[in-house]
């Protein structure tokens, strides 16, 4: 993370609003947004875990008013309690959150408020009223704003020639009151437990309360959280019996709030939640497996991918974070009947799908290989590790341009600035065609991008 340094000083895009802040600058400014966060902190590309936090929002977007824009979703890996949308409906969700709620109702509730900001332009109608300001600046007091406001960290991300325009683009008291409201009418729209909402804020109070931690931007903006709870309680309600008897479905998220504990959270407090589980718990069988692989100790991740296999054959997830176990520690061909059932239990498990196209370059099946790489990148662009296996991979092919192109792309997306320009220029060395240009040229794009906020 480059949390420390300020945003360069850019003029030449300057603009003045004042009053017309239009769609298209709102969706501008949110690509640049967008940009500036992947930059600066570490993205989670686990498929299982970002397609499921963009199910929820899904649901959700079905039921909001149309919008001019798409919402994307991103998992960042953090362990704040927070999650942010910008203008232009770029969302951000930090694993802290998905592993502090109790169920997907509360992460729902979260999301709902978030994109409610959005819809009500509330930082669209205060941009109109600022001052001459570049749209890489905003971005930049948006960072500042929806990290902590006026914390180091917020302060941090907003740069030195941003932080003057944190303050004002906080939400109001009369903002949150109105993403309360309009949040609340998406969540019960979309089918989930309305007491998600005031479940969820009441975790964030107490648990950023308690550790001394930032608070959320949508809690610290006016200290009147316990009002807004209840407030939001009596909405609940308000709402028929139908709706407020209804009951949570949380297989899905249980499965993915394990999988992030065991992957992003701190190892020794994981280990000992997990240890603590009763062995006919499967998925905490499965969650020790993953903490002991992470701690090296590999006798006892063994053991316990057995158990977990052992107590549910039928989950695919299980199948695949062990077949990704044993490829890693070199037993290829128990990796091998691992990965493929897992790919031929769900054909969207993109992680697995990347360690068997390692498997079979491995193996001698390049063309094999490629075809699985370019699916898994045609779903996760921007993950840096399938783009350097994919490079390596390409180079020792022959495939010199491609293979330098990829190892680009993937300094790219892992923030390594050096290694960018020296890939960038290898690659152009050994361009042969038009269409190499082409791809080059496609490249620098989204390095510009990314280089203006570094």
């Amino acid at each position: 993370m480059l949390l420390g340094q300020a945003l360069p000083a850019f003029a030449p895009s300057a603009v003045a609003f004042l009053g017309d802040f239009t769609v298209k600058d709102e969706v501008e400014l949110g690509k640049k947004f967008n940009v500036l966060i992947k930059a600066r902190l570490p993205l989670v590309e686990d498929p299982e875990v970002k397609e499921y936090v963009r199910s929820i929002v899904e649901r959700l977007k079905a039921v909001v008013p149309p919008q001019p824009f798409d919402f994307e979703t991103n998992v960042l890996m953090h362990n704040a309690v927070n999650a942010f949308a910008s203008p232009g409906g770029y969302i951000f969700v930090h694993t802290g959150l998905l592993m502090a709620m109790e169920h997907e109702s509360e992460v729902a509730g979260v999301l709902a408020h978030e994109m409610a900001h959005v819809t009500q332009r509330h930082i669209a109608s205060r941009i109109e009223k600022s001052q001459r300001i570049t749209l890489l600046s905003l971005a930049g007091a948006l960072a500042g704003a929806f990290m902590g406001g006026g914390s180091s960290k917020g302060a941090a991300m907003a740069g030195s020639l941003a932080a003057g325009q944190t303050a004002m683009l906080n939400y109001s008291r009369i903002d949150e009151a109105d993403a309360d409201q309009a949040g609340m009418q998406y969540l019960v729209a979309a089918g989930f437990r309305p007491d998600g909402m005031a479940g969820a804020f009441e975790k964030l109070r107490r648990q950023n309360w308690s550790t001394g931690t930032d608070v959320p931007a949508y809690l610290s903006t006016h200290p009147n959280i316990t009002e807004r709870i209840s407030e939001v309680r009596l909405r609940v309600e308000q709402q028929p019996a139908s709706v407020r008897n209804r009951q949570d479905d949380d297989e899905r998220f249980r499965r993915v709030q394990l999988l992030v504990r065991a992957r992003y959270a701190d190892a020794t407090i994981a280990l000992r939640t997990f240890e603590q589980a009763k062995p006919t718990d499967c998925m905490s069988q499965l969650g020790l497996a993953i903490l002991y692989s992470r701690l090296n100790r590999i006798g006892e991740a063994t053991a316990a991918f057995d158990r977990a296999l052992a107590c549910n054959p039928k989950d695919q997830l299980v199948w695949r974070e062990a077949g990704r176990f044993h490829y890693t520690k070199g037993d290829r061909n128990r990796a091998a009947q691992m990965l493929q059932r897992a790919v031929l239990m769900n054909s969207r498990d993109y992680m697995a799908l990347f360690f068997y196209a390692r498997l079979l370059f491995d193996a001698g099946q390049r063309n094999e290989a490629y075809t699985y790489y370019k699916e898994v990148l045609r779903h996760l662009p921007e993950d840096a590790e399938v783009h350097d296996y994919y490079g390596r991979a390409l180079g020792m092919d022959g495939q010199v341009f491609k293979g330098y192109l990829h190892l680009a792309y993937s300094a790219l997306y892992a923030n390594e600035k050096e290694k960018v320009e020296q890939l960038r220029d290898k690659a152009r060395a050994v361009i042969r065609t038009p269409e190499d240009q082409a791809e080059l040229e496609r490249f620098d794009t989204r390095y510009q991008e990314r280089k203006a906020v570094w």
